[in-house]
């Protein structure tokens, strides 16, 4: 694993039920500034057995991006997970970011799990 997933990883574990992190945040604060598709790119990399809250990070619209795997029914799924944690969305499918959006200053932080 390349020590910027790693670093990407770390952050997306900090992620609190409840709240979301758009990938471009994701990298700012793994000091990737700029580099918010190889947050997307670490996700879809992301080692078996890792228990990560991959759902928690949504793109800078405040949506469930598409995944490279169209008809995969992942969009769907990481929506439904998102609701299960209190998350709302609106008629378009978009969460309010200053409603639900992580504040890293806010939250204290958690490690990476295994499964």
């Amino acid at each position: 694993m390349s020590d910027s997933y790693e670093r990407i990883y770390a952050v997306i574990a900090r992620i609190p039920p409840g709240k979301v992190a758009t990938y471009g945040q994701v990298a700012a604060i793994a000091g990737l500034g700029g580099h918010a598709r190889q947050v997307g790119y670490a996700l879809h990399a992301l080692p078996d057995g890792l228990d990560l809250p991959w759902q928690r990070v949504i793109n800078a619209k405040g949506e469930v991006s598409l995944r490279s795997d169209p008809g995969s029914g992942r969009e769907g799924y990481q929506r439904h997970l998102l609701e299960e944690e209190g998350i709302v969305f609106d008629l378009r499918g978009r969460v309010d970011l200053k409603r639900f959006a992580w504040d890293p200053d806010q939250q204290p932080s958690r490690g990476i799990r295994a499964r």
